[in-house]
């Protein structure tokens, strides 16, 4: 298990405590405390997925140190198990923080106790602490539909930095991922955008203007590599004062940040709602994300428009709107079946939502990172094709296994996701721990995706006649690339645990061509 740095920034006065408490993944305020004795306690207000939760310490006063567990935050309401979320804060949990195992384990993560010292936290670029009731509030827009980009026609293919690296990233990193999606054919496969996550930023000076820290030296020169590679590149910020690494957001730097981001030549933005849940209601959710949807336009570049709010506020109805291309359905995923299967498998009522130019976002691909087999992650690249998911990798694309290799670049499943009808699969039958989804092609044929979500080997009877499919198509397998004949040829499938089984039925045309 690794380390994890957790900073108490703490002013006693009177006896009473205020401050902040400091995770990697954000700072949070102190909102009240007091000391009594030798023991003291406090409330922390953490940020959870758009919610703000207030988690009690209680601790003692030993010598120079403090002794006490740190307050975590638990999943939202609806994120936990049997909801559609992770049951984790914005990023996961930070390495040397537990967190949910299996069935049955709590869905939140936890810090057992720990003895703080004083001392200096370590150096970082993360912006200085918010004092939230003072801050100067940002006049939102009135709610008007913003003009369709015309971007995004299929769902977005690329990678991005946080599942591997987290806030540990840096220009030669983001250059050696862009040179390995080229060498490691990641590119032919349709692959394109190379985003930026949250780290990256450094401070405001006195104009507002927002500097990338000494990790990214030329964030121009940067996006020219990328861009000479044939690639697109993408960035990250949010609406709030601070993103969901403690950096600093956009929050009234809007109009500013949009031209910046332009002028450095980028070609998406990944907005994410982390501390504007401090300011604002979900209400105002729509308004907030319209004020820089219309900044983006308004810089005439085209700059695919990805919003990170975790499927709240019934954010499908709206997001298309205020010049969203993708929008988050969920928590974060983590690099683990049970993660990935509550959220994957609970997009099937959002199917109608997804079209050309505008897509369900369920998270980013965990596949690579070493926290699933290979059925797994072959299960979840066939569940986020059928979705017509964006295909967003978060592995080191420089270091590629074996195993790997053949589930990114799986053409064949690849072509599910991007097919230009862009229609949503859905959940057609349920036979006890297998499910099948269906999902109609601009071709006119029909993609099947039978998924075993058992932990064992399961057989199972393809019930064709259910599905209304007969002897007039052909089957092909697109796992194991090959053609399997009529659908009564393969009227029962075996089917690894966790696994899958994937079909595109092409419709025979008759001797005379039709």
């Amino acid at each position: 298990m690794g380390e994890m740095e957790i900073v108490y920034k703490l002013n006693v006065h009177d006896g009473k405590i205020t401050g902040t408490q400091s995770l990697p993944f954000g700072d949070s305020p102190i909102v009240g405390g007091k000391i009594t004795g030798d023991t003291f306690h406090f409330t922390v207000a953490l940020e959870s997925f758009g919610d703000i939760q207030n988690r009690e310490v209680s601790g003692k006063i030993v010598g120079d140190t403090l002794v006490l567990t740190p307050a975590m935050p638990g999943p939202p309401a609806g994120m936990g198990p049997g909801g559609s979320g992770s049951g984790m804060p914005p990023g996961g949990p930070p390495p040397g923080a537990g967190g949910p195992g299996g069935p049955g384990e709590p869905p939140a993560f936890h810090i057992g106790e720990v003895t703080a010292t004083r001392g200096s936290p370590t150096p970082s670029y993360r912006a200085p602490s918010v004092d939230y009731a003072k801050l100067p509030r940002v006049v939102l827009p009135k709610l008007q539909p913003i003009p369709v980009n015309g971007l995004a026609k299929t769902p977005p293919m690329g990678w991005n930095s946080w599942n591997k690296f987290q806030t540990r990233i840096d220009d030669a990193t983001v250059r050696a991922i862009a040179d390995a999606i080229v060498a490691n054919r990641m590119k032919d496969a349709g692959y394109q955008y190379v985003v930026i996550d949250d780290g990256w930023q450094a401070t405001r000076d006195a104009n507002g203007v927002l500097s990338p820290n000494p990790n990214f030296p030329d964030m121009k020169a940067l996006a020219d590599y990328v861009h000479s590679k044939g690639l697109l590149i993408g960035i990250y910020s949010s609406p709030g004062p601070r993103t969901c690494g403690g950096f600093e957001g956009s929050y009234g730097h809007e109009e500013q940040d949009a031209k910046m981001f332009a002028a450095w030549g980028m070609d998406y933005l990944k907005y994410d709602w982390c501390s504007a849940s401090r300011i604002w209601k979900d209400s105002d959710m729509q308004a907030a994300y319209q004020k820089m949807g219309e900044a983006l336009q308004a810089t005439g570049r085209p700059i695919v428009y990805a919003l990170c709010q975790y499927g709240r506020a019934e954010v499908q109805k709206w997001a298309t709107q205020v010049g969203g291309n993708l929008w988050r359905t969920t928590g974060d995923i983590r690099d683990r079946y049970d993660s990935m299967a509550r959220i994957g498998f609970a997009q099937s009522d959002l199917a109608n939502f997804a079209g050309p130019g505008h897509w369900n976002d369920p998270d980013m691909l965990e596949i690579g990172n070493g926290g699933m087999s290979p059925d797994e992650y072959k299960t979840h690249f066939s569940l986020w094709s059928m979705i017509a998911a964006p295909l967003i990798s978060g592995n080191d694309a420089r270091l590629m296994d074996p195993d790997i290799t053949p589930i990114l670049l799986n053409k064949e499943v690849i072509a599910v996701d991007q097919d230009p009808l862009g229609a949503g699969g859905k959940q057609v039958k349920k036979l006890g721990d297998i499910e099948i989804w269906q999902k109609p092609l601009a071709s006119g044929d029909i993609a099947i995706a039978i998924f075993n979500r058992s932990d064992q080997e399961t057989r199972t009877t393809i019930p064709w006649n259910d599905l209304a499919i007969g002897n007039s198509y052909a089957v092909r397998d697109l796992w194991a690339h090959s053609d399997r004949g009529a659908p009564s040829e393969v009227s029962s499938q075996s089917i690894p645990a966790h696994g899958v089984v994937m079909f595109r039925l092409k419709k025979h045309t008759g001797e005379d061509g039709h």
